[in-house]
Protein backbone atom coordinates (compact mmCIF):
# COMPACT_ATOMS: atom_id res chain seq x y z
CA UNK A 1 0.00 0.00 0.00
CA UNK A 2 1.16 3.02 -0.94
CA UNK A 3 1.49 5.81 2.11
CA UNK A 4 2.28 9.10 -0.07
CA UNK A 5 -0.40 11.53 0.57
CA UNK A 6 0.15 15.48 -1.26
CA UNK A 7 -1.98 18.10 0.66
CA UNK A 8 -2.86 20.87 -1.84
CA UNK A 9 -3.60 24.24 -0.38
CA UNK A 10 -5.73 26.13 -3.56
CA UNK A 11 -5.89 30.29 -3.66
CA UNK A 12 -9.67 30.30 -4.31
CA UNK A 13 -10.15 33.01 -6.45
CA UNK A 14 -10.44 34.32 -10.38
CA UNK A 15 -8.78 31.12 -12.55
CA UNK A 16 -6.02 29.93 -9.88
CA UNK A 17 -7.84 26.91 -8.68
CA UNK A 18 -8.99 25.47 -11.30
CA UNK A 19 -5.32 25.77 -12.82
CA UNK A 20 -3.92 24.12 -9.74
CA UNK A 21 -6.72 21.19 -10.04
CA UNK A 22 -5.54 20.83 -13.81
CA UNK A 23 -1.94 19.83 -12.91
CA UNK A 24 -2.68 18.28 -9.83
CA UNK A 25 -4.94 15.92 -11.97
CA UNK A 26 -2.41 15.29 -14.52
CA UNK A 27 0.42 14.42 -11.32
CA UNK A 28 -2.40 12.25 -9.78
CA UNK A 29 -2.78 10.53 -13.37
CA UNK A 30 0.98 9.71 -13.22
CA UNK A 31 0.75 8.64 -9.24
CA UNK A 32 -2.86 6.61 -8.96
CA UNK A 33 -1.62 4.69 -5.67
CA UNK A 34 -0.62 8.46 -3.90
CA UNK A 35 -3.71 9.85 -2.40
CA UNK A 36 -4.64 14.09 -3.07
CA UNK A 37 -6.40 16.35 -0.23
CA UNK A 38 -7.65 19.27 -2.19
CA UNK A 39 -8.33 22.06 0.12
CA UNK A 40 -10.18 24.73 -0.88
CA UNK A 41 -13.37 27.13 -0.20
CA UNK A 42 -16.77 25.36 -0.29
CA UNK A 43 -17.93 27.77 -3.42
CA UNK A 44 -14.69 27.19 -5.43
CA UNK A 45 -14.51 23.72 -5.19
CA UNK A 46 -18.22 22.82 -6.36
CA UNK A 47 -17.00 25.07 -9.27
CA UNK A 48 -14.14 23.11 -10.42
CA UNK A 49 -15.31 19.70 -9.82
CA UNK A 50 -18.10 19.50 -11.69
CA UNK A 51 -17.18 17.37 -13.85
CA UNK A 52 -16.36 14.40 -11.01
CA UNK A 53 -16.75 11.59 -13.32
CA UNK A 54 -13.47 12.82 -15.40
CA UNK A 55 -11.91 13.46 -12.03
CA UNK A 56 -9.19 11.30 -10.74
CA UNK A 57 -10.52 8.75 -7.52
CA UNK A 58 -7.46 9.86 -5.98
CA UNK A 59 -8.04 13.06 -6.09
CA UNK A 60 -10.60 14.40 -2.97
CA UNK A 61 -11.72 17.67 -2.28
CA UNK A 62 -11.71 19.23 1.47
CA UNK A 63 -14.06 22.51 1.87
CA UNK A 64 -11.92 24.87 4.21
CA UNK A 65 -13.67 28.43 5.50
CA UNK A 66 -13.53 31.41 3.34
CA UNK A 67 -12.97 33.50 6.57
CA UNK A 68 -16.17 35.44 6.19
CA UNK A 69 -17.56 36.09 9.12
CA UNK A 70 -21.58 34.89 9.38
CA UNK A 71 -23.72 37.74 9.41
CA UNK A 72 -20.26 39.61 8.01
CA UNK A 73 -21.52 42.54 5.42
CA UNK A 74 -19.05 42.89 2.65
CA UNK A 75 -17.66 46.64 2.67
CA UNK A 76 -17.45 47.17 -1.07
CA UNK A 77 -13.51 45.81 -1.25
CA UNK A 78 -14.86 43.47 -3.88
CA UNK A 79 -12.50 40.87 -4.63
CA UNK A 80 -9.39 42.28 -2.21
CA UNK A 81 -11.88 42.26 0.70
CA UNK A 82 -12.80 38.38 0.18
CA UNK A 83 -9.01 37.96 0.13
CA UNK A 84 -8.01 39.96 3.28
CA UNK A 85 -10.62 37.89 4.84
CA UNK A 86 -9.49 34.85 3.35
CA UNK A 87 -5.88 34.73 4.67
CA UNK A 88 -6.50 36.14 8.24
CA UNK A 89 -8.14 33.33 9.61
CA UNK A 90 -6.49 30.42 6.59
CA UNK A 91 -3.03 29.62 8.32
CA UNK A 92 -5.46 27.96 11.31
CA UNK A 93 -8.80 26.80 9.44
CA UNK A 94 -5.99 25.19 6.75
CA UNK A 95 -3.94 23.31 9.52
CA UNK A 96 -7.38 22.02 11.11
CA UNK A 97 -8.19 20.99 7.59
CA UNK A 98 -5.48 19.11 7.06
CA UNK A 99 -5.29 17.55 10.46
CA UNK A 100 -8.47 16.24 9.53
CA UNK A 101 -7.72 14.92 5.95
CA UNK A 102 -5.10 12.64 8.02
CA UNK A 103 -7.70 11.71 10.58
CA UNK A 104 -10.12 10.88 7.37
CA UNK A 105 -7.85 9.15 5.12
CA UNK A 106 -5.41 7.51 7.96
CA UNK A 107 -2.59 8.84 6.19
CA UNK A 108 -0.04 11.39 7.20
CA UNK A 109 0.92 14.64 4.83
CA UNK A 110 4.03 13.72 3.16
CA UNK A 111 4.13 16.83 0.62
CA UNK A 112 2.60 19.76 0.82
CA UNK A 113 1.72 21.37 -2.60
CA UNK A 114 0.29 24.52 -2.86
CA UNK A 115 -0.50 27.59 -5.24
CA UNK A 116 2.44 29.94 -4.75
CA UNK A 117 0.16 32.89 -3.57
CA UNK A 118 -0.33 30.93 0.10
CA UNK A 119 2.83 31.72 0.93
CA UNK A 120 2.48 30.23 4.69
CA UNK A 121 1.87 26.50 3.22
CA UNK A 122 5.70 26.75 3.22
CA UNK A 123 5.58 27.15 6.96
CA UNK A 124 2.95 24.22 6.98
CA UNK A 125 5.63 21.80 5.29
CA UNK A 126 7.88 22.98 7.65
CA UNK A 127 6.15 22.23 10.74
CA UNK A 128 5.32 18.85 9.21
CA UNK A 129 8.65 18.18 8.05
CA UNK A 130 7.64 16.96 4.87
CA UNK A 131 8.27 18.70 0.85
CA UNK A 132 6.80 22.25 -0.25
CA UNK A 133 5.92 22.54 -3.73
CA UNK A 134 4.52 26.09 -4.59
CA UNK A 135 2.84 26.44 -7.72
CA UNK A 136 3.15 29.10 -10.09
CA UNK A 137 0.22 29.71 -11.94
CA UNK A 138 1.74 32.80 -14.39
CA UNK A 139 4.79 32.66 -16.31
CA UNK A 140 8.34 33.43 -15.59
CA UNK A 141 8.19 36.64 -16.16
CA UNK A 142 5.83 37.90 -13.50
CA UNK A 143 7.23 35.44 -10.66
CA UNK A 144 10.69 36.90 -11.49
CA UNK A 145 9.52 40.66 -10.81
CA UNK A 146 7.97 39.37 -7.06
CA UNK A 147 10.80 37.19 -6.43
CA UNK A 148 12.87 40.93 -7.02
CA UNK A 149 10.56 43.19 -5.64
CA UNK A 150 12.98 44.34 -2.79
CA UNK A 151 15.65 45.21 -5.46
CA UNK A 152 13.23 46.93 -7.41
CA UNK A 153 12.22 49.06 -4.27
CA UNK A 154 15.73 49.51 -3.17
CA UNK A 155 16.04 50.96 -7.08
CA UNK A 156 13.13 52.74 -7.73
CA UNK A 157 11.86 54.14 -4.55
CA UNK A 158 8.07 53.91 -3.47
CA UNK A 159 7.52 57.00 -3.10
CA UNK A 160 4.84 56.28 -5.75
CA UNK A 161 5.80 56.45 -9.83
CA UNK A 162 2.83 58.96 -10.94
CA UNK A 163 4.77 60.83 -13.91
CA UNK A 164 7.67 57.85 -14.03
CA UNK A 165 5.43 55.42 -15.48
CA UNK A 166 7.63 55.43 -19.02
CA UNK A 167 11.23 55.14 -17.32
CA UNK A 168 12.85 52.27 -18.71
CA UNK A 169 14.79 49.77 -15.95
CA UNK A 170 17.60 47.56 -16.93
CA UNK A 171 18.82 46.12 -13.66
CA UNK A 172 16.14 43.22 -13.06
CA UNK A 173 17.81 39.98 -13.64
CA UNK A 174 16.36 38.05 -16.70
CA UNK A 175 15.37 41.22 -18.54
CA UNK A 176 17.00 43.43 -20.57
CA UNK A 177 15.03 46.12 -20.32
CA UNK A 178 11.30 46.43 -18.62
CA UNK A 179 8.91 49.77 -18.53
CA UNK A 180 8.38 50.95 -14.97
CA UNK A 181 4.16 51.77 -15.22
CA UNK A 182 4.50 47.63 -16.63
CA UNK A 183 5.39 46.47 -13.03
CA UNK A 184 2.64 44.32 -11.40
CA UNK A 185 0.79 46.43 -9.06
CA UNK A 186 1.56 45.79 -5.55
CA UNK A 187 5.34 45.92 -6.48
CA UNK A 188 6.08 49.69 -6.99
CA UNK A 189 2.40 50.51 -7.27
CA UNK A 190 -0.73 50.72 -5.92
CA UNK A 191 -1.56 50.40 -1.41
CA UNK A 192 1.80 48.29 -0.86
CA UNK A 193 0.09 47.44 2.82
CA UNK A 194 -3.37 46.00 1.21
CA UNK A 195 -3.70 42.47 2.42
CA UNK A 196 -3.05 40.99 -1.53
CA UNK A 197 0.37 43.37 -1.96
CA UNK A 198 1.61 42.22 1.34
CA UNK A 199 0.94 38.47 0.10
CA UNK A 200 2.93 38.85 -3.15
CA UNK A 201 6.08 40.47 -1.39
CA UNK A 202 5.70 37.38 1.25
CA UNK A 203 5.61 35.13 -1.83
CA UNK A 204 8.40 36.78 -3.70
CA UNK A 205 10.69 36.43 -0.55
CA UNK A 206 9.77 32.96 0.51
CA UNK A 207 9.29 31.05 -3.02
CA UNK A 208 12.78 30.35 -2.86
CA UNK A 209 12.44 28.10 0.14
CA UNK A 210 10.57 25.51 -2.28
CA UNK A 211 11.87 22.04 -3.02
CA UNK A 212 10.23 22.19 -6.25
CA UNK A 213 8.78 25.29 -8.20
CA UNK A 214 6.42 23.88 -11.35
CA UNK A 215 5.69 26.81 -13.51
CA UNK A 216 2.33 27.36 -15.97
CA UNK A 217 4.31 27.96 -19.25
CA UNK A 218 7.91 26.30 -21.37
CA UNK A 219 11.30 27.48 -20.86
CA UNK A 220 11.83 28.50 -24.90
CA UNK A 221 9.47 31.26 -23.81
CA UNK A 222 11.46 33.05 -21.37
CA UNK A 223 15.20 31.67 -21.74
CA UNK A 224 17.24 34.26 -20.56
CA UNK A 225 14.84 34.64 -17.04
CA UNK A 226 14.34 31.38 -16.66
CA UNK A 227 18.30 30.31 -16.45
CA UNK A 228 18.32 32.95 -13.70
CA UNK A 229 15.14 31.44 -11.64
CA UNK A 230 17.45 27.95 -11.80
CA UNK A 231 20.16 29.67 -10.38
CA UNK A 232 18.69 31.21 -7.57
CA UNK A 233 15.96 28.53 -7.13
CA UNK A 234 15.37 24.27 -6.21
CA UNK A 235 14.44 22.07 -9.45
CA UNK A 236 12.49 25.51 -11.30
CA UNK A 237 10.44 23.74 -13.77
CA UNK A 238 8.57 24.66 -16.22
CA UNK A 239 5.85 22.18 -16.66
CA UNK A 240 3.13 23.56 -18.64
CA UNK A 241 1.46 25.90 -20.61
CA UNK A 242 -1.26 24.21 -18.75
CA UNK A 243 -3.83 24.85 -21.57
CA UNK A 244 -1.38 22.19 -23.67
CA UNK A 245 -0.38 20.01 -20.89
CA UNK A 246 -3.77 19.92 -18.51
CA UNK A 247 -6.92 21.60 -20.47
CA UNK A 248 -9.78 22.00 -18.39
CA UNK A 249 -12.06 18.93 -17.73
CA UNK A 250 -15.88 20.60 -18.37
CA UNK A 251 -18.14 20.40 -21.06
CA UNK A 252 -18.05 23.87 -21.74
CA UNK A 253 -16.44 22.89 -24.92
CA UNK A 254 -20.03 22.73 -26.72
CA UNK A 255 -20.42 25.35 -29.72
CA UNK A 256 -24.12 26.17 -28.33
CA UNK A 257 -24.10 29.62 -30.10
CA UNK A 258 -23.38 28.84 -33.23
CA UNK A 259 -19.53 30.27 -33.20
CA UNK A 260 -17.54 27.51 -35.25
CA UNK A 261 -20.15 27.10 -38.12
CA UNK A 262 -20.63 31.24 -38.45
CA UNK A 263 -16.69 30.76 -38.87
CA UNK A 264 -16.14 28.39 -41.24
CA UNK A 265 -18.25 31.15 -43.81
CA UNK A 266 -15.10 33.94 -43.12
CA UNK A 267 -12.21 34.19 -44.91
CA UNK A 268 -9.13 32.66 -43.21
CA UNK A 269 -6.99 35.45 -40.72
CA UNK A 270 -10.21 37.84 -41.51
CA UNK A 271 -12.28 37.72 -37.87
CA UNK A 272 -11.60 39.33 -34.69
CA UNK A 273 -12.14 37.70 -31.91
CA UNK A 274 -12.55 39.78 -28.44
CA UNK A 275 -12.89 37.99 -25.27
CA UNK A 276 -12.19 39.21 -21.92
CA UNK A 277 -13.34 36.62 -19.80
CA UNK A 278 -14.78 36.86 -16.43
CA UNK A 279 -12.64 38.81 -14.44
CA UNK A 280 -12.30 41.97 -16.77
CA UNK A 281 -14.49 44.06 -18.85
CA UNK A 282 -13.58 47.39 -20.15
CA UNK A 283 -15.44 50.51 -19.03
CA UNK A 284 -18.61 51.32 -20.81
CA UNK A 285 -16.65 54.28 -22.70
CA UNK A 286 -14.28 51.48 -23.89
CA UNK A 287 -16.90 48.97 -25.18
CA UNK A 288 -18.61 51.82 -27.30
CA UNK A 289 -15.15 53.17 -29.08
CA UNK A 290 -14.33 49.65 -29.65
CA UNK A 291 -17.55 48.50 -31.57
CA UNK A 292 -17.40 52.35 -33.35
CA UNK A 293 -14.15 51.21 -34.29
CA UNK A 294 -15.75 47.77 -35.42
CA UNK A 295 -18.55 49.43 -37.14
CA UNK A 296 -16.40 51.85 -39.17
CA UNK A 297 -14.04 49.64 -40.78
CA UNK A 298 -16.49 46.46 -41.21
CA UNK A 299 -14.51 44.16 -40.67
CA UNK A 300 -15.70 40.51 -39.33
CA UNK A 301 -16.09 40.02 -35.95
CA UNK A 302 -16.93 37.43 -32.87
CA UNK A 303 -17.49 39.48 -29.51
CA UNK A 304 -17.53 37.19 -26.29
CA UNK A 305 -19.42 39.22 -23.93
CA UNK A 306 -22.32 39.19 -21.19
CA UNK A 307 -25.78 40.39 -22.45
CA UNK A 308 -25.78 42.89 -19.72
CA UNK A 309 -22.50 44.71 -20.95
CA UNK A 310 -24.34 45.05 -24.58
CA UNK A 311 -26.39 48.10 -23.57
CA UNK A 312 -23.28 50.38 -23.47
CA UNK A 313 -22.72 49.41 -27.40
CA UNK A 314 -23.72 52.84 -29.83
CA UNK A 315 -27.35 52.75 -31.05
CA UNK A 316 -27.74 50.73 -33.72
CA UNK A 317 -24.90 48.81 -33.56
CA UNK A 318 -26.26 45.63 -33.32
CA UNK A 319 -28.49 46.04 -36.47
CA UNK A 320 -25.78 47.82 -38.63
CA UNK A 321 -23.09 44.91 -37.91
CA UNK A 322 -25.22 41.60 -38.18
CA UNK A 323 -23.97 40.93 -41.41
CA UNK A 324 -20.27 40.61 -40.73
CA UNK A 325 -20.61 40.32 -36.92
CA UNK A 326 -21.58 37.89 -34.19
CA UNK A 327 -21.40 38.95 -30.41
CA UNK A 328 -22.53 36.00 -27.87
CA UNK A 329 -22.42 35.85 -24.03
CA UNK A 330 -19.79 32.74 -24.33
CA UNK A 331 -17.36 31.31 -27.09
CA UNK A 332 -15.52 27.84 -26.97
CA UNK A 333 -12.44 30.02 -26.79
CA UNK A 334 -9.45 27.23 -27.35
CA UNK A 335 -11.93 26.31 -30.62
CA UNK A 336 -12.23 29.78 -32.16
CA UNK A 337 -8.36 30.44 -31.38
CA UNK A 338 -7.50 27.51 -33.51
CA UNK A 339 -10.02 28.03 -36.27
CA UNK A 340 -8.16 29.59 -39.74
CA UNK A 341 -10.53 32.49 -40.08
CA UNK A 342 -9.36 33.96 -37.03
CA UNK A 343 -6.81 36.70 -37.27
CA UNK A 344 -6.29 38.13 -33.80
CA UNK A 345 -7.34 37.83 -30.37
CA UNK A 346 -8.01 41.24 -27.99
CA UNK A 347 -7.59 40.49 -24.69
CA UNK A 348 -7.31 41.70 -21.29
CA UNK A 349 -3.15 40.04 -21.29
CA UNK A 350 -3.79 37.64 -19.09
CA UNK A 351 -0.90 34.56 -18.95
CA UNK A 352 -3.74 32.13 -20.22
CA UNK A 353 -4.87 34.21 -22.86
CA UNK A 354 -1.71 34.84 -23.85
CA UNK A 355 -0.81 31.11 -24.20
CA UNK A 356 -4.07 30.26 -25.48
CA UNK A 357 -2.68 32.22 -28.58
CA UNK A 358 0.40 31.05 -28.74
CA UNK A 359 -0.68 27.34 -29.01
CA UNK A 360 -2.81 28.22 -31.83
CA UNK A 361 -0.56 30.94 -33.54
CA UNK A 362 -3.27 33.63 -33.49
CA UNK A 363 -1.44 37.26 -33.05
CA UNK A 364 -2.58 39.29 -30.29
CA UNK A 365 -4.13 43.37 -29.11
CA UNK A 366 -3.47 43.37 -25.31
CA UNK A 367 -5.97 45.77 -23.16
CA UNK A 368 -4.16 45.08 -19.84
CA UNK A 369 -6.14 45.82 -16.45
CA UNK A 370 -4.22 44.42 -13.38
CA UNK A 371 -1.62 41.47 -12.03
CA UNK A 372 0.53 40.35 -14.64
CA UNK A 373 -1.22 42.12 -17.48
CA UNK A 374 0.94 44.86 -17.79
CA UNK A 375 3.86 43.10 -17.99
CA UNK A 376 2.45 40.45 -20.25
CA UNK A 377 1.68 42.90 -22.87
CA UNK A 378 5.08 43.93 -22.66
CA UNK A 379 6.31 41.21 -23.36
CA UNK A 380 3.87 40.56 -26.55
CA UNK A 381 5.19 43.83 -28.01
CA UNK A 382 8.52 44.43 -27.26
CA UNK A 383 9.90 40.82 -26.28
CA UNK A 384 7.98 38.00 -28.06
CA UNK A 385 6.49 40.84 -30.39
CA UNK A 386 3.51 38.29 -31.20
CA UNK A 387 1.62 41.19 -30.69
CA UNK A 388 0.58 44.89 -29.82
CA UNK A 389 -0.48 46.58 -26.30
CA UNK A 390 -3.41 49.04 -27.40
CA UNK A 391 -2.03 52.69 -27.49
CA UNK A 392 -2.79 54.21 -24.02
CA UNK A 393 -3.83 51.54 -22.57
CA UNK A 394 -7.26 51.98 -23.06
CA UNK A 395 -9.49 51.41 -26.19
CA UNK A 396 -10.41 54.94 -28.24
CA UNK A 397 -12.02 54.65 -31.82
CA UNK A 398 -8.34 55.69 -33.31
CA UNK A 399 -6.37 53.57 -31.29
CA UNK A 400 -8.57 50.62 -32.01
CA UNK A 401 -8.12 51.02 -35.48
CA UNK A 402 -4.81 51.75 -35.97
CA UNK A 403 -3.90 48.38 -33.70
CA UNK A 404 -6.33 46.21 -36.28
CA UNK A 405 -4.20 47.58 -39.18
CA UNK A 406 -1.15 46.80 -37.31
CA UNK A 407 -1.51 43.28 -36.81
CA UNK A 408 -3.74 42.54 -39.56
CA UNK A 409 -2.41 44.57 -42.10
CA UNK A 410 0.75 45.97 -41.93
CA UNK A 411 2.67 43.39 -39.33
CA UNK A 412 0.44 40.35 -40.41
CA UNK A 413 3.55 38.11 -42.04
CA UNK A 414 5.68 39.24 -39.20
CA UNK A 415 3.40 38.99 -36.43
CA UNK A 416 2.24 35.69 -37.99
CA UNK A 417 5.62 34.24 -38.44
CA UNK A 418 6.79 35.13 -34.75
CA UNK A 419 3.82 33.45 -33.36
CA UNK A 420 4.03 30.68 -34.98
CA UNK A 421 7.88 30.09 -33.69
CA UNK A 422 6.72 30.39 -30.42
CA UNK A 423 3.60 27.50 -31.04
CA UNK A 424 6.42 25.41 -32.53
CA UNK A 425 8.49 25.64 -29.89
CA UNK A 426 5.05 25.20 -27.15
CA UNK A 427 4.45 22.28 -29.15
CA UNK A 428 7.97 21.04 -28.82
CA UNK A 429 8.02 21.78 -25.27
CA UNK A 430 5.21 19.47 -24.06
CA UNK A 431 6.33 16.56 -26.53
CA UNK A 432 7.46 12.99 -25.70
CA UNK A 433 11.09 14.49 -25.24
CA UNK A 434 10.35 18.01 -24.97
CA UNK A 435 11.19 20.55 -21.96
CA UNK A 436 8.14 20.77 -20.07
CA UNK A 437 7.08 16.43 -20.32
CA UNK A 438 11.04 16.23 -18.68
CA UNK A 439 10.35 18.37 -16.42
CA UNK A 440 6.94 17.02 -15.69
CA UNK A 441 8.64 13.64 -14.83
CA UNK A 442 11.10 15.18 -12.65
CA UNK A 443 8.00 16.85 -10.58
CA UNK A 444 6.50 13.78 -10.31
CA UNK A 445 9.64 11.98 -8.85
CA UNK A 446 10.11 14.75 -6.04
CA UNK A 447 6.85 14.24 -4.86
CA UNK A 448 7.23 10.68 -4.92
CA UNK A 449 10.29 10.81 -3.03
CA UNK A 450 8.89 13.27 -0.45
CA UNK A 451 9.23 11.67 3.48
Amino acid sequence: MCNHHVAVLAFPFATHAGLLLGLVQRVANSLPNVTFTFLSTSKSNSLIFTNTQNCNTNIKPFNVSDGVPEGYVLGGGGIEELIGLFFKSAGKNLRNAIAAAEDDSGKKITCVMADAFMWFSGEIAEELNVSWIPVWTSAAGSLSVHFYTDLIRENVGIEGIDGREDEILKFIPGFSELRLGDLPGGVVSGDLQSPFSVMLHKMGKTIGNGTAIPVNSFEELDPPIVQDLKSKFNHFLNVGPFNLTSPPLSANNIDKNGCIEWLDNQEPNSVVYIGFGTVATPPPNELKAMAEALEEIKIPFLWSIKENFMSHFPKGFLENTSEYGKIVPWAPQVQVLEHSSTGVFINHGGCNSVLESIASGVPIICRPFFGDHHLNSWMVEKVWRIGVKIEGGVFTKSNTMVALDLVLSKNREELKEQIGMYKDLALKAVGPSGSSTQNFKKLVEIITSSK
